[in-house]
């Protein structure tokens, strides 16, 4: 990627640089791992996932652009209830918006650009992972409301800066593998749909996004097993997955305590409960409505969110009620 300042250019993205046969291995990809959510029980299987996992890493970003994430991704799984969307599609939505924010920033009095970002990335989502894709005007719900042209344009601005990669391993293809591994005997009753509801809820926090798949699953499987796990118990479930790959045990317990950090601020923010130790930065993880008091320190370097003098006009200009 260059380093310069990134101009928005909707005729160079479409001059694609990927090799021709890539956009045929990232289909490939995305039939190969379609199915797991179901049937992916398989050691050998689960062991080429993890072959070919990433770790997002984690996310720094300013006060304003937290919120702003978190707003957009409380839209994703509003639209994603509302339109019938897989929880995969949402999940990926969400590791779009996490990979592009990582690479560039958005200015603070561009708030509106991140709600632009969020329904792109959905859309793109909804093409990889849905048999049956809404047209672009079905995506407007409420603030997050622009011409499909201009939606349009920032699907290329992210397809260019995630490069065209957009095959994406998830936590709920090791569900079930993790459910047979851990539990003692058989899961309990909606184990399996309780794991993955709170995988869909966990985009919320950064910092359990910043986790690889397969730790994010396994967490969140040992979670809904017990959610009082110590240390030492914790160590004594995870060993029962070193025969079917490498797993970072430590990665799995800081995990596992994000996760029940989350649970414990959801709980009492639901009972109304005011605690002092309960952080601005914890009830935004858990319900996503807070303002946070804590701004990252380190702010990384990222290519700025820029574009051409055409499309750097408020965003009232470039909202409207209906696709033309």
């Amino acid at each position: 990627m260059e380093n310069s300042r990134a101009m928005f250019s909707p005729d160079s993205l479409l001059l694609c640089k990927e090799k021709v046969g890539s956009l045929e291995d990232e289909e490939e990809e995305k039939v190969e791992f379609g199915s797991v959510v179901e049937d992916g029980c398989d050691d050998e299987y689960i062991k080429a996932l993890l072959d070919r996992e990433i770790a997002s890493g984690g996310l720094q970003m300013e006060e304003f652009l937290q919120k702003s994430r978190l707003d957009g991704i409380h839209y994703i799984l509003r639209t994603r209830e509302v339109l019938g969307f897989g929880v995969q599609t949402a999940y990926v939505s969400v590791t779009y918006l996490d990979r592009f924010l990582s690479r560039r920033s958005v200015d603070a009095e561009k708030s509106w650009a991140v709600r632009l970002l969020s329904m792109a990335c959905l859309s793109l989502a909804a093409k990889m992972e849905e048999s049956v894709v809404p047209a672009l005007s079905d995506l407007c719900l409420g603030d997050y409301n622009f011409e499909s042209s201009v939606i349009q344009r920032m699907e290329l601005l992210v397809l260019n800066t995630l490069e065209w990669k957009m095959g994406s391993i998830t936590p709920f293809a090791y569900v079930h593998f993790f459910a047979n591994k851990l539990f003692d005997k058989s899961p309990p009753r909606n184990g399996v749909s309780r794991t993955m509801e709170l995988i869909l809820g966990s985009t919320k926090d950064v910092k359990i996004m910043s986790h690889r798949p397969s730790v994010i699953a396994a967490a969140a499987t040992l979670f809904v097993m017990d959610q009082g796990l110590t240390t030492d118990a914790l160590k004594l479930k995870i060993s029962a997955l070193t025969s079917s790959g490498s797993y970072n045990i430590d990665n799995i317990i800081s995990c596992y305590n994000l996760v029940q950090e989350m649970d414990i601020a959801r709980l009492k923010l639901s009972k109304g409960i005011k605690s002092p130790d309960l952080s601005p930065i914890q009830i935004q993880r858990a319900e996503a409505c807070g303002n946070s008091s804590v701004a990252s320190a380190a702010i990384a370097k990222r290519k700025r969110l820029v574009f051409n003098q055409n499309d750097d006009v408020p965003a009232d200009k470039k909202e409207k009620s209906s696709e033309n």
